[in-house]
């Protein structure tokens, strides 16, 4: 029986939440009924549009189990965060950062870029040692000052121990950086327990969220390392003293708020966190891997499948890559978008990423089609 807050037509199998989630019901609900307000009333009820804002950052907060939505920057996507924190620090030549070679674009492209401030970007084969985290703590060095990495790994489904690095990092003093948006909405996320300094998603893949908002988490004493690159109304301390001079910067995360904020996105992105809230993220993680688990189960007993993902491994993501035997990746993955499948070409193969409200009829489904071909 599908799940009443995703009416998605009767012909599509939605397998790419690690990609771009759908909106639950009460998302879309939420803009039209934030559409129609601004139609008939434009910003008469700004105050409530703030309280809004205020409701999403203790949202975020509860998600990342952070320790005050003082802590929480709403941001445009992964990107500009990651960007804060690449031309926030003050880098020296000589500095080097370690990361793995399996990174999306987003936790590569910003730090590659310091290259003309002689910092090196330091990418880590996961595989080459006896764990992925081995792999990186081997390439750190005195020089090191941050390692950022992924949470979960977009393109193979490895998900990072990171109490661990967290741990060493914390032991060295080295800055450290996640970019969670495989993790958030999937699975339980704490940044307390991470350690972590700097912490980034986008709402648009797990979260069920719409493109173009995120969340950017800072402890006090790391947002304190981060020059501000951009200037505006926002990110003042008296926001709305107009004629505010001399002025102040914002003492909390707002300070990265430099302008005007997405009251459509704040609306929409805080009614689909309250399905997972409201869920609970044990329940949904829960849901997530067993979800997985059964994808990995119908790929092994199928003899014309080859599963690329990790069939064990000490901590499981909803993510799992495979390829057929005898078609070709492109053919099978055109052939599964023409019959409703909704899923990626990532890592060498297919990748199926379902989620908490998926059926296990509909992942047999999407197996039936496979076998059909």
């Amino acid at each position: 029986m599908k799940h009443p807050e995703f009416p998605l037509i009767d012909e599509l199998i939605y397998l790419n939440h690690a990609a771009v989630g759908p909106w639950p019901k009460r998302t879309g609900a939420a803009v039209i009924k934030f559409a129609e307000q601004n139609t008939r009333y434009g910003s008469h009820f700004y105050l409530d549009w703030l309280n809004k804002e205020a409701e999403l950052r203790t949202q975020l907060q509860a998600l990342l189990n952070a320790p005050s939505p003082d802590d929480i920057t709403l941001v445009k996507n992964t990107s500009e965060a990651l960007s804060f924190v690449a031309y926030g620090l003050t880098w020296q030549s000589g500095d080097n950062i370690v990361s793995s070679n399996e990174e999306f674009p987003s936790n590569r492209l910003p730090w590659e870029s310091l290259a003309d401030q002689g910092v090196e970007f330091r990418q880590a084969d996961l595989h080459s040692a006896d764990s992925p985290e081995d792999a990186l703590f081997a390439l750190v060095d005195g020089n090191t000052r941050l390692l950022t990495i992924s949470s979960i790994q977009f393109a193979s489904g490895l998900r990072m121990d990171l109490e661990r690095i967290g741990e060493f990092c914390k032991r060295r003093g080295i800055l450290f950086c996640i970019d969670a948006i495989q993790s958030l909405g999937a699975v339980q996320f704490d940044v307390q327990a991470y350690q972590a300094d700097f912490v980034m998603a986008d709402g648009h893949k797990w979260m069920f969220g719409p493109e173009g908002l995120g969340v950017f988490y800072t402890t006090p004493e790391a947002r304190d390392k981060l020059k501000l690159t951009q200037y505006g109304w926002h990110m003042m301390k008296d926001i709305h003293n107009y004629e505010n001079q001399p002025w102040e910067v914002h003492p909390t995360a707002r300070r990265f708020e430099c302008g005007s904020p997405n009251m459509l996105g704040i609306h929409a992105f805080s009614a689909s966190l309250s399905l997972l809230l409201e869920t609970g993220m044990a329940a949904v993680e829960t849901q997530v891997l067993d979800k997985s688990d059964y994808v990995k189960d119908m790929i092994d007993k199928n003899e014309r499948l080859v599963l690329l993902s990790a069939k064990q491994s000490p901590l499981k993501s909803g993510i799992v890559i495979f390829k057929h035997r005898t078609v070709s990746n492109e053919v099978l993955y055109k052939y599964l978008q023409e019959n409703g499948v909704v899923c990626a070409l990532r890592g060498g193969g297919i990748r199926f990423s379902p989620h908490f409200y998926n059926t296990f009829e509909e992942i047999d489904r999407a197996f039936e089609l496979i076998d059909l071909l």
